[in-house]
Order: structure tokens, then sequence, then C-alpha cells
């Protein structure tokens, strides 16, 4: 008789400890390299590597409903480190850790996408399209006047508005420059970002199930996201130019 093996036991779900929301507790009070260094394993260990296991299971989700956001863990985590060049705020670190999807060939340009966050006092789940910059937000605004019923039935979703709460549209007061003020779309054009969050209470990222409550907040977000991508994308298809005679493809990538 031949002897059955045992079914391999699939690997644990990750989530954080409790020492994670701490470090971070802590940090937020101490936030300065004479803190930080001493105990940057501490952090790697609590924090880093954990967040990479919750994104990575996050992301093998991922391919079932947003394949074209699908990219190592290593480039959706965010450093801790902040950018302080421009800040009057020179604290060096982030009080939170957090991940951010973008879609595939929009990584420099950014695009709407995925994101979640961990910190002391929330987690925080969003999507959209968020500070785009010039020619997306133009882009974007354009599709509107010709996107914004079944954009707006989108949004309406019961279960997506039971889930999430709009952003702050940061709207202009005015209708954009060469968009008609009366325009029925008017309302959303004059956002400069679109999208929605989730805040849940930092004890979330502690449970095991963390990874699939952000999955499923992800799965009812999907259809605004790529909404959102539809006119990005087709404003940075290359486009054919004929040069000296001879035809040239040359992307239309936007400057930062």
């Amino acid at each position: 008789m031949a002897i059955q093996k045992k079914p391999a036991l699939a690997a644990a779900d990750p989530y954080f400890r409790p020492e994670a929301l701490k470090f971070l507790r802590n940090l937020a009070r101490h936030n300065d390299r004479e803190w930080f260094t001493p105990r940057k394993s501490e952090f790697e260990e609590l924090l880093r590597q954990p967040m990479l296991a919750v994104v990575r299971k996050i992301t093998d989700a991922m391919l079932d409903f947003a394949p074209d956001h699908v990219r190592p863990a290593e480039k959706s985590l965010f450093r801790i480190y902040r950018d302080t060049r421009f800040s009057n705020d020179k604290r060096p670190y982030k009080t939170h850790v957090a991940a951010w999807w973008s879609h595939q060939g929009l990584e420099k340009t950014s695009g709407a996408g995925y994101y979640f966050h961990v910190s002391p006092k929330e987690l925080v789940i969003a999507a959209g399209a968020y500070m785009p910059e010039k020619e997306q937000l133009a882009a974007i605004r354009y599709w509107l006047l010709d996107n914004h019923a079944a954009f707006r039935k989108l949004l309406a979703r019961p279960a997506l508005r039971k889930a999430f709460t709009e952003f702050e549209g940061n709207a202009l007061t005015r209708p954009p420059k060469g968009f008609p003020a009366e325009h029925p779309a008017m309302d959303l054009v004059r956002n400069r970002q679109w999208g929605l969050s989730a805040t849940l209470p930092s004890e979330s990222a502690l449970d095991p199930r963390l990874a699939a409550t952000v999955v499923k907040h992800f799965q009812l977000v999907a259809p605004i996201v790529d909404a959102l991508n539809t006119p990005i994308a087709a404003a940075l298809k290359p486009k054919k130019k004929v040069l000296f005679g001879l035809h040239s493809w040359r992307g239309e990538q936007p400057t930062r």
C-alpha cells in the first residue's frame, strides 16, 4: 500500500505584531537618527519584513483583478525615510509603513493605483489618482466630459459607498481653462484628484486577515482605478510622426 504524503502546510498569513505599532509610536516621539540608527535592525524585523510579506500576499491576489498593477513587493514598498529637501519639516523618518501599486508602464508618472499604510493611529486603504501630473490631469478631465455618467455609476455602487469615502478632490473654485462652465460633468472636472479611502483601526494590522481585508477593499475599488487609468494610458501611447520623410514613433511622455 502506497504511503500518502501529507499535504504541505500553507504559509501563515502575514500580519504585524503589537511591538510593530509600539515601535512606530516611539519613532513618532524620537524622530531622529540618534534614536533610529541603533534600532534599524528592530525596524527591519518588526516592520519592513512583515510589510513586504503582506505586500506579496496582496500582490498575488491582485493577479486575478488588477494584473496590470502587479510588481515586485520591493517596488511597491515606500522607504521609511522622508524627502526633506524642500520641506521645513526636517524630521528624517515617516511614522508609518506604506505601499503603492502603480499601473505597469506608468511607474514614473504615477497614474491611478492602489495604496495602503499602517500607522499607530490607523490603517488606511485607498485607491485612485492622487495629485496627478499636468498631462494626466488634463487627460482625465477630458475623459470625464464624455464619461461622467458612467463614472458616477461606478462611484454610486452601494458596496463601494459602504466601505469607502471619497477623498478630498482639492477642487478648483472655477472651471479649468478651456472647459465649458455649464457642462454637467463640471463638479467632477474641477477636481484635481479622484479616489476613495477607508480608515480602519490600527489594530487591524495585528489581524491574520490583514492581507485579505486589503484585497477585499482593492477589489471593490478596482473599476474606479481602471476607469481613471483609461485616459492616462491613451495619452501616453506613442504617436506616429514623420521626420525627414521617415516614419518614427515617439512617446509623448510627460515632463516631471
